[in-house]
């Protein structure tokens, strides 16, 4: 018998109605037991993986050592505050960050996606840019950006960009740059990848109203692609809200580099613990967000729901 069989069989099965259940069809009460069936399996599998995972851990041998150096609790309440003051930095980064993500990376993806022949420069611009920024490691590009512009001795003088000012050599302003740079062409590639989602009917239809390219792109596709795109653009800014702390190689003082430091005067890498709870703390929130809009995308397009 195969499973289909044993799955039509089960539902064929008599179904024993439980008190609360009326008006609901066998199917709807057999799918009910399948569900509360599959969530105590779920349950029990992970406390006894957890359970074990635990066990393992907590009983080698060099765990007395580890908790000594990693998880000590004296250490983590009395840095715990101190790292965390510094967390403001991090995302004031982030927020100044964002939004020329987001408008370099449009610009980049409409350049790509130009069909004037007198535009190509622009196209293949747009071209080498992403494929140069996708394949160098961020941290080489904060490294060659925040350390080998100012060697240039272009600009000099003051700024005042938001919340930051300085110097124009300062690394509050070359690491940020450093990081829209980067996150520019992975942006650019979700805003291509939405824009080239939108069926090429939306755009004939469009010309046949009379609307020109630009127009057909601001009134049509854009605003489709946009709804689309919301959910990878939600992941990349999740990522980018970690990466932030690679701006410490620029000697930023802001969370991790503050808990690398008392790790350094201490011996002790319970503050780089603490940091990590710190980031967690934003991360895990902003990843059930992208969670729930997805599912809620699918919802509406008709697609399976992850749970």
């Amino acid at each position: 018998m195969t499973n289909l069989d044993r799955g039509a069989d089960d539902q064929s099965a008599p179904l024993r109605v439980p008190a609360g259940s009326a008006g609901l069809t066998r199917r709807q009460l057999w799918l009910r037991r399948r569900r509360r069936k599959a969530a105590i399996v779920a349950v029990v599998s992970t406390v006894v993986s957890f359970g074990v995972a635990a066990w393992l851990i907590t009983g080698s041998s060099g765990w007395p050592k580890v908790k000594t150096i990693f998880f000590n609790r004296e250490r983590f309440k009395e840095d715990f505050p101190e790292v965390l003051g510094y967390l403001w930095v991090d995302v004031k980064l982030f927020l100044q960050c964002a939004p020329f993500i987001l408008l370099w990376g449009l610009v980049i993806a409409l350049c790509r996606n130009t069909r004037n022949p007198a535009l190509f420069p622009l196209r293949a611009f747009a071209a080498v840019y992403t494929d140069f920024f996708r394949g160098v490691p961020i941290i080489l590009t904060i490294y060659l950006v925040g350390f080998g512009i100012p060697k240039l001795g272009l600009l000099h003088g003051e700024f005042h960009i938001l919340w930051f000012g300085g110097n124009w050599n300062s690394p509050y302003l070359w690491g940020p740059i450093a990081l829209v740079l980067a996150y520019s062409a992975y942006v650019a590639e979700v805003f291509r990848s939405g824009i080239e989602g939108v069926h090429e009917s939306q755009r004939a239809g469009a010309r046949s109203l009379g609307l020109s390219h630009s127009q057909t792109m601001r009134h049509v596709v854009i605003p489709q692609a946009a709804r689309r795109v919301v959910p990878p653009l939600m992941n990349d800014f999740l990522s980018l809200q970690k990466d932030v702390a690679l701006l410490s190689v620029l000697g930023i003082i802001e969370v991790f580099r503050r808990a690398t430091s008392i790790k350094d005067l201490t011996g002790n890498f319970t503050p780089l613990v603490a940091a990590a709870v710190i980031f967690l703390a934003l991360t895990i929130p902003e990843t059930r967000l992208v969670d729930w809009y997805a599912n809620r995308q699918r919802k509406r397009t008709g697609g399976s729901v992850i749970v």
